[in-house]
């Protein structure tokens, strides 16, 4: 079982005298700076003076510096810019100003666990990682809870790295909820494995082929987009509250026998088969090896997937159905993709 710290096993004044810097103003970094310094942190944003995020920065009331600057003044130094381009952020900006006795944050294990990151040997390296998107860590943050996060040392060169990432923890609200011990290796394996074989990867290709399959047989695709993804957020909603045993409470005999009788045969062994390759092939570095190599190439087969999945039917569809849904916010209507920094 995993060891989990609350809000008195955190001693916030280990970091109150010191500077705070968040590189990337993006879901994460707002909200975790603006939680930061509500909670009586000195933090600074370190960023590119000209970038849109910096002036929504500014005008939440931060000083924001070039990156460079903002790490040679920070004493923590907490990076949230894309997996992809950190490596190239660190050695341009940060490692120059890395000296000894800072400590340099993440919220994600993905640099360290692959090594496009190799920290000096006489810094902290340490992880929170917030279990929630960042919107719903600041809100959490003002109604006087928190999500929860995890909790990670990966070079404890002071003594003190775990009281450090503790305290930092605390600041953004989460020993109100709880940070679970991990690792460095088991969070970063364990998060791409989640993205790619069941929340991003699995479902989005369970839900196209269900769609497909109804299209193929004669229905209609509305139909068929209301069956295989609209009414998606209904379950998911009842698994999110009380696991698979609410949904199952809340569904009819009907959909709960469907359920136990018919889901191995579409997601069975075979499945499980696949989802060990994908799995060794996050393990042994080689998703991290293509990942970083496509950035650094151009993205163009990147974007090359990208634009055929916006031609899908099930998005074609999609756009106008959700036309149809007036509680729906406009901005969630468009599959545009949004900046994450």
């Amino acid at each position: 079982m995993a060891t989990i710290f609350y809000a008195p096993d955190a001693n916030p004044d280990a970091l109150k005298s010191k500077t705070i810097a968040v590189f990337g103003y993006g879901s994460q970094g707002h909200a975790q700076a603006l939680n930061l310094r509500e909670s009586g942190f000195s933090v600074i944003i370190g960023l590119d003076p000209e970038r849109g995020t910096a002036k929504r920065a500014r005008e939440d009331g931060f000083e924001v510096l070039p990156p460079a600057e903002a790490a040679k003044r920070a004493d923590y130094l907490q990076i949230l810019t894309p997996d992809e381009t950190q490596g190239d952020f660190y050695e341009t900006f940060i490692r120059p100003n890395l000296t000894k006795g800072k400590v340099l944050g993440f919220s994600h294990g993905f640099s360290i666990r692959f090594k496009t990151i190799q920290p000096p040997p006489d810094v902290d390296v340490v992880m929170i990682a917030p279990k929630s998107p960042g919107h719903l860590v600041r809100r959490q943050y003002t109604e006087g809870r928190g999500v929860p996060a995890l909790i990670a040392v990966y070079q404890d060169a002071s003594g003190k790295a775990h009281e450090l990432a503790l305290a930092y923890a605390d600041g953004i609200g989460s020993t109100r909820a709880g940070v679970l011990q991990t690792t460095f290796n088991e969070e970063t394996e364990s998060d791409l494995f989640g993205e790619q074989a069941v929340l991003c990867g699995g479902l989005t290709s369970l839900i196209k082929k269900g769609f497909e399959t109804l299209v193929e047989a004669g229905y209609q695709p509305e139909i068929a987009y209301f069956e295989c993804l609209h009414e998606i957020k209904l379950i998911v909603d009842l698994i999110y509250e009380g696991g698979l045993g609410r949904m199952r409470y809340s569904i009819s005999n009907t959909a709960e026998y469907g359920d136990l009788t018919r889901g191995e045969a579409v997601v069975g062994d075979a499945t499980r088969q696949a989802m060990k390759k994908v799995l060794a092939d996050i393990q042994s570095g080689e998703f991290a090896r293509e990942f970083v190599a496509e950035y650094r190439s151009g993205n163009k087969k990147f974007a090359a997937m990208r634009e055929a999945e916006k031609k899908h039917p099930i998005e074609e569809v999609g756009a106008k159905l959700r036309g149809m849904m007036d509680w729906l916010p406009d901005a969630t209507k468009s599959t545009a993709k949004k900046g994450k920094c």
